[in-house]
């Protein structure tokens, strides 16, 4: 049974700020890629209709990465979300970071499931060996 919750998210210093549509009990992500391990990603994936982006989109700047948008506030470069193309019927997805959604339970956080992506070596189907540091 689907647990979706709207959640409130933005930057540091909320020139971004936008809205999201997160069951967390679905599962959340850490990856061990290089630019997921540098900035300690951990995300929800979410839908195109699950995401608003509600100010900020001025502020915003772009450095893409392995073809995915890991979007930034130039004002305090703070990353609250990416986004890219798949190639599922879906196509487009954001991956919304948890530690930039405002107001959120940290009971909630700990008890959302937590998958991992072996990015590293381009196995997206399989964790890593080793995720104590991720």
């Amino acid at each position: 049974m689907a647990m979706t919750k709207t959640y409130a998210g933005s930057c540091h210093c909320g020139a971004a700020q936008f809205e999201a549509e997160i069951d967390l009990s679905a599962g959340t992500f850490k990856c061990n890629c290089s630019i997921c391990t540098k900035t300690r990603m951990w995300v929800a994936f979410v839908k195109p209709h699950q995401f608003r982006l509600l100010s900020g989109e001025g502020d915003l700047r772009d450095y893409q990465p392995y073809h995915v948008h890991h979007v930034f506030c130039e004002r305090c470069g703070v990353r609250p979300f990416s986004w890219g193309e798949d190639t599922s019927p879906e196509g487009k997805f954001y991956a919304v970071r948890l530690a930039c959604l405002d107001g959120v339970d940290d009971r909630e956080l700990a008890e959302a499931p937590l998958n991992y992506f072996n990015g590293r070596d381009d196995r997206y189907d399989a964790a890593p060996a080793e995720t104590r540091h991720l």
